[in-house]
């Protein structure tokens, strides 16, 4: 009985410590993939740029309207690197895009990319999706936000 409550008291301080994990507050290093099955890595990020990374899942209501929301404002973005990183599967990513984000898809600084090893979780340690993150030219961390309402902060962090 006494290790059943230990073992119960363990995992609920777990989750807690989970639960109120902080975003990475610099870009950290990663490794995720394009529809061709090319690697693209940190170190492939153009300085001198802010970046906004967007974690988000096909089947996902909240990110269908954020992704609708960013392709509404498409020509704001296109001074930044977008990446748009998913762990779903290109067939999903290609629908969802072409439902959502349709006018970002062909933008020269906008890369979709798949979270096929299942990393962007532990790495930038988002709380839900979609998962918003706008780094700095030095690759620090400005905002993070899953909520829609905060898109217009979103857009003024990356005008600054």
């Amino acid at each position: 009985m006494m290790k059943t409550l230990l073992i119960g008291f363990v995992l609920t301080l777990c989750s807690f410590t989970v639960m109120s994990q902080s975003p990475a507050t610099f870009m950290p290093a990663f490794k995720f993939y394009t529809a061709k099955n090319t690697g693209f890595t940190k170190a492939q990020v153009p300085v001198g740029k802010s970046s906004l990374v967007v974690f988000f899942d096909g089947t996902c209501g909240h990110c269908q309207k954020v992704m609708t929301m960013l392709s509404a404002r498409n020509k704001e973005l296109e001074k930044v690197n977008v990446y748009l990183v998913s762990m779903d599967e290109f067939r999903t990513i290609d629908y969802f895009m072409d439902n959502y984000g349709k006018s970002l898809k062909g933008m020269k600084n906008v890369m979709l990319l798949q979270d096929r090893d299942q990393v962007f979780i532990p790495l930038f340690k988002p709380t839900k999706y979609p998962a918003l993150f706008v780094y700095g030219a030095d690759q620090r961390l400005r905002i993070y936000s899953s909520d829609e309402k905060d898109i217009p902060k979103i857009f003024s962090m990356l005008k600054s």
